[in-house]
């Protein structure tokens, strides 16, 4: 399988306000970078977008190496989802899972992709070169939804 290192971070200006998503994939000497944006979502909604947005990147099952500073999604994906599955997407207080439909893209992503993903949590805004990259990609989505890049 091809190694692939996958960097995403999203950021949000106001909560709800404009976000972006950015994702930095690394394969031997290939590099790809990726950002996008909206004006009305979430911070959450954009870490998310990023981690679907670099899995939905891959054109055949990949070694993954994906580091994300979410800890939201990170306990989504690991811990959460199979209990919210079970659940009929509701969380353990019985009210519906937020942002569901990401939610079960990236289940797809994850569940169908063929990939064997080593999911690690990096601090953000810490120095890691490629979490600060992401980030710096997520600002640029954040520049391209309000019409600035």
């Amino acid at each position: 399988m091809t190694q692939v290192e996958i960097y995403t971070d999203g950021a949000c200006k106001g909560n709800p306000g404009p976000g972006g998503w950015g994702v930095w994939l690394k394969s031997g000497a290939f590099e790809k970078e990726l950002f996008g944006g909206e004006l009305g979502t979430t911070n959450n909604r954009m870490e998310m977008m990023a981690v679907i947005q670099g899995l939905a990147a891959l054109k055949q099952p990949c070694q993954v190496t994906l580091y994300l500073d979410s800890q939201y999604v990170l306990k989504g994906i690991t811990e959460w989802l199979p209990g919210w599955k079970a659940r009929g997407w509701r969380t353990a207080s019985k009210e519906p899972v937020k942002n569901v439909e990401l939610w079960q893209r990236l289940d797809a992503l994850v569940s169908g992709g063929g990939h064997k993903i080593d999911w690690r949590w990096v601090r953000g805004h810490n120095g890691n070169p490629g979490n600060e990259r992401a980030d710096m990609l997520a600002n640029r989505g954040v520049d391209m939804a309000l019409g600035r890049s």
